[in-house]
């Protein structure tokens, strides 16, 4: 890694393992300017936290960054397919519009609508393992984790599941879009998939306007209709937002999660004679290794952090991997424990953006792992050589093979 202080995610070892140049940077230049990104890099709990939290001086619109027109011309132009979609997302909108647009969707993802889909997610599991289970091997990942919350968000939006696959490879697309420094092949892949979705659920809004239907592209639909809530380019890039984040982070959580495990046989053989540490251990799977390393912010006025000033117009990157990481806040933060307490992990982000989907992914984790435990005790990893994806806001494998009797 070497001794410089740098925001380096091309470096070779960043993407398998990007907790220890986090933790150099938390330590030399916790409040660090990146040449490479153009953007202040944040790796403090308290400061990513303080930040998040923070939306009078601190903005999610891309709009507010200074540098956000230079941006533009690398996304292809103000006409970028994928720029329109990113720009309509909450993810990316301060109140009022977040607001307006969040309250559209949050009835569909409480914690109590989540515990209710637990039967209909343990039949999902149960049925995935089933295919599997006579083989004495799966990927985890291509088997199991990407699978399972993408046939629920599917049913959860009325999308054919059986279409799926062809959500993967755009999907894939859009994540590597989401990172801090991406190149013109990825952008040009991202802006295609883009238009691919709109088209895809352009058409299918169009056949289900006809017959709407009480799940959640319906609820989109008829909020569309009423025309003060939601316009219709709202309306398809929500869809879209839902249906990729309903799986990628789930996905990530269960490999990530998979992994830490067998690579912790005591944590294992804890969580195997003791199922009720389940929810913690979800809860310390996310901090760990999470499905969403960072996020961003950009400034409305000077702001001074850790003895450096954040101008007005620039950005922050709050590095989530970073701050969970953080000893100040975790003891031991490098060990794997399932039964850690008062575990105030920030991978879902926090304040107003808090992920919308976090009781959804926290209950089809639980499932997952209770009965793939339960099922598969003598689980174990097949190879050492695991390669991660190319993404760095979102960590995952590109595959995770096992084996069982």
């Amino acid at each position: 890694m070497g001794d410089a202080v740098e925001f380096n995610p091309f470096h070779p070892e960043y993407r398998r393992n990007p907790y220890p140049f986090y933790h150099h940077l938390r330590v030399a230049d916790p409040v660090h300017w990146s040449d490479l990104a153009g953007r202040w890099v944040l790796t403090r709990h308290a400061d990513c936290v303080a930040v998040l939290r923070d939306t009078m001086r601190f903005s999610a619109d891309p709009y507010k960054w200074e540098a956000f027109e230079e941006f533009v011309q690398t996304q292809g132009g103000a006409d970028s397919p994928l720029l329109r979609m990113q720009t309509s997302w909450m993810l990316m909108k301060d109140p009022p519009d977040h607001t307006r647009l969040r309250t559209i969707v949050t009835k569909a993802f409480t914690p109590r609508v989540a515990e209710g889909m637990r039967p209909r997610i343990q039949a999902i599991v149960d049925g995935l393992l089933d295919r599997v289970q006579a083989a004495g091997k799966m990927d985890v990942i291509a088997d199991f984790a990407y699978p399972l919350p993408t046939v629920v968000i599917c049913e959860m939006l009325g999308v054919p599941v059986e279409e799926q696959e062809q959500f993967k490879v755009w999907t894939r697309d859009l994540a590597r879009s989401l990172d801090p420094i991406i190149t013109p092949e990825i952008i040009e892949a991202a802006n295609q998939a883009t238009v691919a979705f709109y088209e895809y659920f352009r058409r299918l809004i169009a056949k289900r306007r006809q017959n709407l239907q009480n799940d959640l592209l319906g609820g989109l639909i008829a909020a569309e209709e009423q025309g003060d809530r939601l316009s219709e380019e709202e309306l398809v890039a929500t869809a879209i937002l839902l249906l990729g984040a309903g799986h990628e982070t789930t996905m990530n959580l269960i490999g990530n999660g998979t992994l830490a495990l067998l690579r912790h046989p005591d944590e294992l053989a804890r969580l195997k004679a003791d199922p009720s540490l389940l929810p913690s251990a979800v809860e310390e799977f996310l901090r760990y290794d999470g499905s969403v390393q960072m996020t961003a912010r950009t400034a409305l006025v000077d702001v001074e952090i850790g003895g450096k000033v954040i101008r007005k117009g620039t950005q922050a990157i709050i590095l989530l991997g970073a701050a969970n990481r953080d000893p100040e806040v975790f003891p031991e933060p490098d060990r794997l424990d399932i039964t850690r307490k008062d575990n105030k992990h920030i991978v879902f982000s926090y304040g107003i953006h808090h992920c919308l989907g976090a009781p959804l992914a926290r209950v089809e984790a639980q499932v997952a792992f209770a009965t793939l435990l339960r099922r598969m005790p003598t689980l174990r990893l097949a190879t050492e050589e695991l390669e991660w994806r190319d993404t760095v806001t979102l960590r995952g494998l590109r595959a995770l093979p096992v084996a069982f009797e």
